[in-house]
């Protein structure tokens, strides 16, 4: 029987992972699309450094390694739809359960993040 539970868990246990997931996952046209309505805040995690070399048009840089992050994030609308994004998307999906636990209600990740929008031809500020 305990055998059968951990089996059991063990198979359910990446749906769960999933499920828990607050974000909807997009690639750089999907991004685009959502972008183009107007209605998305877009943060870029990315060092201040990193975003003067180049960001998506209309992006805040709140940087993700930054002493005040979460007071900065707390200063937003947490009910306006957020697209979040970094390098690759390692940050940007650490900072995630941050804007979760914040009371985020909408959020958008940029699975390759700022790297695959500028290999897909998307617009750049610079």
């Amino acid at each position: 029987m305990k055998t059968f539970l951990l089996t059991t868990l063990l198979l359910l246990l990446p749906i769960l992972m999933f499920a828990a997931d607050p974000a909807k996952h997009v690639k750089a046209d999907e991004a685009a699309k959502i972008i183009a309505e107007g209605k998305t805040a877009i943060i870029d995690v990315r060092t201040p450094d990193e975003f003067k070399d180049g960001h998506i048009k209309g992006a805040k840089n709140i940087d993700i390694m930054s002493k005040d992050f979460e007071a900065q994030l707390g200063k937003l609308d947490k009910t306006q739809p957020t697209l979040v994004h970094c390098q690759a998307g390692g940050r940007s999906t650490r900072a995630l359960p941050i804007l979760e636990k914040l009371g985020f209600t909408n959020l958008i990740h940029l699975d390759d993040g700022f790297g695959g929008w500028e290999t897909a031809g998307k617009p750049v500020v610079k």
